[in-house]
């Protein structure tokens, strides 16, 4: 079973990933080298920096798919997008769709942290994504200031209502600091991460998902949930979403994982 990445910014031209189509077919070349051969492309969603049309992004990646293609790359691409938290109350429902992933009942999307901390406008955010009908991927946690010493628990009603948690590996690699390097080996090692992602962006961010197995190990993953969080939890995602679940269902839905 290959590698599925959730976070990976891939797309040309378009955030602070790639410059260009060949800055991108030389990343994905590293992935499908290092076993990543389906990963969904998230670009910035609403952030000042980055403007480009959203609803362009299917297109986008088709074209990119295409180069892939024709460069013999094996990597699986799908639309996605991560979203900008001060952008999370302004999209619509039909905005939203476009990034979305899973089957109807089960959408979700994968809305980043603030890296300034988890706060009230953080939380607004989440229950208006919720009120248009979709399921939360929650962005690196770990990189939020001040996550263990509260921002943590500030999002515990957010897991109760059926958010899930992805860790990035550069994290768990040390490379984002030492405060998300402690969240992000808390977070795996109590088990308490659904999914790995990349968050690569090409360039002196090269580092692929596949990295994240031995990432996991040295945090105190077991082997079998190392392979989850870059394999068999990400596909389940995809294939079948994160469905709505009320305030007595807890997280029961989702004990497989």
């Amino acid at each position: 079973m290959s590698h599925v990445d959730l976070h990976l910014h891939l797309l040309p031209g378009v955030d602070d990933g790639p410059e260009d189509e060949a800055a991108s077919l030389t990343h994905a070349a590293r992935l499908a080298e290092d076993g990543v051969h389906e990963a969904t492309v998230t670009p910035h969603v609403g952030h000042p920096w980055f403007q480009y049309d959203l609803f362009s992004i299917p297109s986008r990646v088709r074209q990119l798919q295409a180069a892939l293609d024709d460069a013999g790359i094996d990597v699986r691409l799908q639309p996605g997008g991560e979203i900008y938290p001060p952008a999370a109350t302004r999209l619509t429902a039909a905005e939203l769709d476009v990034i979305a992933h899973g089957p109807p009942g089960a959408r979700w999307v994968l809305l980043e942290v603030p890296f300034a901390g988890i706060d009230e406008a953080y939380l607004d955010g989440c229950a208006s994504i919720r009120s248009h009908g979709f399921q939360l991927l929650i962005g690196h946690p770990e990189r939020a200031h001040g996550f263990l010493a509260g921002g943590f628990a500030l999002l515990r009603e957010e897991l109760e209502a059926g958010a899930l948690l992805q860790v990035n590996v550069c994290s768990l690699m040390g490379r984002q600091g030492p405060e998300a390097h402690a969240g992000a080996i808390r977070l795996v090692r109590e088990g308490l991460a659904s999914v790995l992602g990349s968050d690569g962006h090409g360039g002196d961010r090269g580092h692929t998902l596949a990295a994240g197995t031995f990432a996991a190990r040295a945090a105190g993953a077991s082997p079998g949930y190392a392979r989850r969080l870059t394999q068999a939890n990400p596909r389940l995602l995809l294939e079948h979403g994160i469905p709505a679940i009320d305030a007595d269902s807890r997280r029961t839905a989702h004990a497989g994982l």
